[in-house]
């Protein structure tokens, strides 16, 4: 939730709602995030604006893009078409709820619809963890992204405004503006260049609303506010200041200063002003990213594992031209809207046949697959050796007891690998038995050498048994990294330093998701080293608790959802 003395991001979202119903096609969309009354009160205001249609969670291609209308034509006796939902909306926008659920193929057409018709998007984000988000294809077209899931507004805002003068009559920005918004957009690691395009559009915008038909600072940094900020991969750095002489006091700082340019020093240049609002403006949760210095790391789609075809169940995929074998299921509607089109033809072909009803041929045969979501299974590798057990084994082993507990209620599954001495040992294959995790758990000895080689190895090979069977595998590596055990179960600092790297190194190269989360009690340089040869990603976690432990790496984690 938004804390008490923040602003309420709904602010922001009107303000670009106001710029988008004023000239829709030129942002291509908006990003609501966040399913909650203020989402619902600004869909419905932009409706009052323009025209939009909503668009069906298992939506085809014949009604998305057009193509013969099944049963008119059945009645009719010839091909009758039917519009399709893109040309319905045509000149307004459609309403896509679920967008991080959207299916890569309808978001690959309503891209294509994006850039050649007139015609926008408006892409309700639900997703819960931070990963969850709409298709990058769609993401990119859309100028505001908004995320309102603190916000606490629930009345629907008046988007109306009183100028005169049209976006079209605004000048287009100069070459100051313009280079002061490629300065911030570099200084926020915003990479693209539709973004820019996008700020300079509504900085125009923003003018002609405000009754202006030239764009000044005020609009640029509300341009910075509402399309750069929000796609920030990185803090903006520090501003260069001069050294102190003592004589002179600082002006006092406030979050109404950064972004109001009429309290910009006349020496401040339009780029740190501007860099200066576009920072205050990003979103909490992203800003508590980018201060760890992680990128946002957003993917399309949730799920627990990786999708697989499947003839059986799941989510249905296009119809395609086929013969209903191999797990491939008869698409009858789909056969049907194929053979319409040629009955007049075959009629006359074949003369004998007039009395029946739908002349069909194998060509006519369209056949549907289901697409389901591949079980995860999450294979934690846990370092018992002494210098490891000494100091966060118990703690280890209540958070992996956590996190298989949270598995069983997922419907995914779990495996715990042990290594120490001069084993690594599976202590127990993938299962969903929560008892016999715990009991694996309890067993669960510790002190020894360290074979970190062999315990990387041990999960390697059971994330490839894995993957073999059609199911996903996540990688946790609970390690302080110091392995002093060689591969062959010979000690020596070096060659198992080596044996380790080598290990880690392979399942990089199996492009394997991976965690290291180093449980030492003083984080030295080897856990995250380990992470980098594995490209895996890393968390220190010294003096936590079980519950702290599992909250941290649960945070890293991919999101997980029942299979």
């Amino acid at each position: 939730m938004t804390p008490a003395d923040a602003p309420d991001p709904f602010d922001d979202a009107v303000l670009a709602a106001r710029l988008f119903t004023l000239s829709p096609l030129s942002f291509g969309g908006m990003v609501l995030r966040g399913a909650c009354p203020a989402r619902d009160a600004l869909t419905a205001a932009i409706g009052t604006h323009m025209q939009v249609r909503k668009l069906p969670g298992h939506i085809d291609d014949e009604r998305l893009l057009g193509g013969v209308d099944i049963a008119s034509s059945l009645a009719a006796g010839r091909r009758i078409n039917q519009t399709g939902l893109l040309e319905e909306a045509r000149g307004g926008a459609v309403v896509i709820p679920m967008a991080e659920r959207l299916d890569d193929s309808i978001a690959g057409r309503l891209a294509q619809a994006l850039d050649h018709a007139d015609l926008a998007a408006i892409l309700l984000d639900d997703g819960l963890e931070p990963d969850d988000a709409p298709p990058a294809s769609l993401l990119e077209r859309c100028a505001f992204h908004c995320d309102l899931t603190g916000s606490r507004a629930h009345e629907t805002p008046d988007l109306a405004g009183d100028s005169a003068i049209l976006p079209g009559d605004v000048v287009p920005l100069d070459d100051k503006g313009l280079e002061a918004l490629a300065a911030t957009a570099a200084a926020l690691g915003v990479q693209s260049i539709r973004p820019l395009i996008f700020a300079s559009e509504i900085a125009r915008v923003h003018a002609a609303f405000q009754g202006r038909n030239q764009p000044d600072e005020s609009d640029l940094s509300v341009a910075a506010r509402l399309a750069l900020a929000p796609r920030a991969t990185q803090l903006p750095p520090p501003p260069e200041t001069e050294p102190d002489d003592g004589q002179s006091e600082p002006p006092p700082e406030s979050a109404d200063n950064a972004s109001d340019p009429q309290s910009r020093p006349q020496d401040q240049p339009l780029e740190e002003m501007m860099v200066e609002a576009a920072a205050a403006a990003i979103p909490a949760d992203l800003l508590a990213q980018l201060a760890k210095g992680n990128a946002p790391r957003r993917t399309s789609g949730s799920g627990s594992g990786q999708r697989r075809k499947s003839g059986l169940r799941g989510k249905p995929l296009s119809a395609k031209p086929g013969m209903p074998r191999g797990g491939a299921r008869l698409a009858l509607i789909d056969t049907l809207r194929a053979a319409v089109p040629w009955q007049q033809v075959r009629r006359r072909e074949n003369p004998e046949s007039r009395g029946s009803a739908i002349l069909t041929r194998k060509d006519d045969l369209r056949v549907r697959r289901f697409e389901e979501k591949a079980a995860r299974v999450t294979i934690f590798a846990v370092d018992a050796s002494g210098s490891a057990a000494a100091a966060r084994l118990a703690e280890a082993k209540g958070a992996v007891e956590l996190m298989l507990a949270q598995a069983y209620v997922t419907r995914s599954e779990v495996a715990l690998i042990a290594f120490r001495g001069d084993t690594a040992e599976v202590l127990l294959p993938p299962t969903r038995s929560l008892t016999r995790a715990r009991r694996a758990l309890a067993e669960l000895p510790g002190g020894g050498g360290t074979p970190l080689a062999m315990g990387l190895d041990a999960a390697r090979e059971a994330a490839r048994a894995v993957t073999a069977r059609g199911r996903t595998a996540s990688l946790v590596i609970l390690t302080d990294g110091r392995a002093n055990i060689a591969a062959d179960g010979s000690p020596g600092r070096k060659q198992a330093g080596e044996d380790a790297e080598n290990a880690a190194r392979a399942i990089a190269r199996d492009g394997l998701d991976a965690l290291v989360v180093d449980i030492s009690a003083r984080p030295g340089p080897e856990a995250p080293a380990l992470a980098d040869m594995m490209q895996a990603r890393f968390l220190a976690l010294p003096r936590a608790d079980a519950k702290s432990l599992h909250k941290a790496i649960e945070a890293a984690r991919p999101a997980q959802v029942a299979a």
